[in-house]
C-alpha cells in the first residue's frame, strides 16, 4: 500500500494551486497531543495555562494561552504552564501557530517530534518568544498576578514595581528549581531539563519581536501612567483592550479602531516580526516532524 498520494488542488475558479499530499499511514504516529502530555506538571508553581484541543489546523483558534486563575476541570484540555515545562508548551504553541490555517491545509495531523527537537537551544527561545506576543496570548492582569511581563520595570519605564518577574527571571536564566520538588528529568522521564542555568540566547528575528514588544509596553506606560486606570502590571492583551477597546458584545475591537496612531504604528511592526519569526520557526516544524512535508 502505499504510504502517501500526490492529488492537484484547484480554487473555486479552477485554477490550478499545485498538489497536496495525502498521507495513509497516519494511524501508526503518535499525535502531537499525545506527545505534549508527557510534559504535564500539576505539581509545581502555575505561571498559568494552555489551552489545546484537536491534532489538526481546524482547532488553532482554540490554541492559546491564559491566566492561571482559570481553573482546568474534567470537560477543558490544557495544561499548567510551569517553570519546567514551559518551553515545551511554547514548542506545541508556536508549532501550532506557526503556519496559518487555510482549507487546504485543514485536516492536516500534527505529530510528536523526533528528539532533534530537544536540543535545538535557538528554536526553544525562538518559540518563547513568538509565545509571549502571539495573538493568542490571553494573559491579563484582569484575572490575577501577570507572570509573563518579558521585560524589568525599568526597560519600559514602568512607574511602579511588578506583582511578578516570574518570566524576566526566565529569560536572564535566575529561575531556581525548588530543592522539594522533583527534578523535570525525572519528572519527564525525560534527557533533558528545560529551565535555562543563564541568559538565553536570541536570534535576529526574535530580538526584532522583544524590541518591537518592548516598544509597544512603553508606548503604554507613557500614555497611562498619570491615569487611574494605570495598570503598572498589564499583559499584552490588556494594552491591546487599552487601546483598541471592546464592541458591544464583548468582543475587543480590530486595531484599526484604535485612536493612538503610534499604538498602531507600533503594532503594525510587532506583527510584521512575528511573520518574519514564525517562518523561520516553520522550517523546523518540517525537519523535526511535526508535520509531514
Amino acid at each position: 500500500m502505499k504510504k502517501n498520494i500526490a492529488l492537484d488542488i484547484f480554487d473555486e475558479n479552477g485554477a490550478s494551486l499545485g498538489k497536496k499530499r495525502f498521507y495513509t499511514t497516519l494511524d501508526n504516529k503518535e499525535s502531537i497531543n499525545k506527545w505534549i502530555k508527557r510534559y504535564d506538571d500539576k505539581k509545581n508553581f502555575k505561571a498559568g495555562l494552555l489551552d489545546t484541543r484537536g491534532n489538526d489546523f481546524q482547532n488553532q483558534q482554540y490554541i492559546n494561552i491564559k491566566s492561571q486563575d482559570f481553573i482546568i476541570t474534567a470537560h477543558s484540555t490544557g495544561f499548567y504552564l510551569t517553570h519546567y515545562n514551559l518551553i515545551p508548551m511554547a514548542v506545541y504553541f508556536s508549532v501550532r501557530h506557526c503556519i496559518k490555517a487555510t482549507w487546504i491545509n485543514d485536516r492536516d495531523q500534527f505529530l510528536a517530534p523526533n528528539k532533534k527537537w530537544e536540543k535545538d537551544i535557538e528554536f526553544h527561545s525562538d518559540c518563547l518568544i513568538f509565545m509571549l506576543f502571539h495573538g493568542q496570548n490571553r494573559i491579563t492582569a484582569k484575572d490575577g498576578t501577570n507572570h509573563f511581563i518579558p521585560f524589568s520595570e525599568k526597560d519600559i519605564d514602568a512607574a511602579e514595581a511588578f506583582e511578578s518577574h516570574f518570566m524576566q527571571d526566565f529569560l536572564q536564566g535566575k529561575i531556581k528549581p525548588d530543592s522539594k520538588s522533583t527534578d523535570s528529568k525525572s519528572l519527564f522521564k525525560d534527557e533533558l531539563d528545560f529551565i535555562p542555568t543563564k541568559p538565553l540566547i536570541f536570534s535576529d528575528e526574535a530580538k526584532e519581536v522583544l524590541q518591537a514588544g518592548k516598544e509597544i509596553f512603553k508606548h503604554y506606560h507613557e500614555q497611562t501612567r498619570d491615569s487611574k486606570d494605570y495598570n503598572p502590571n498589564a499583559a499584552l492583551y490588556d494594552i491591546k483592550a487599552h487601546f483598541q477597546g471592546f464592541n458591544d458584545k464583548g468582543k475587543m475591537n480590530p486595531p484599526q479602531k484604535a485612536q493612538d496612531e503610534t499604538y498602531k504604528e507600533r503594532l503594525g511592526t510587532l506583527n510584521y516580526t512575528l511573520k518574519n519569526l514564525a517562518k523561520k520557526i516553520e522550517i523546523k516544524v518540517y525537519e523535526y516532524g511535526f508535520l509531514l512535508p
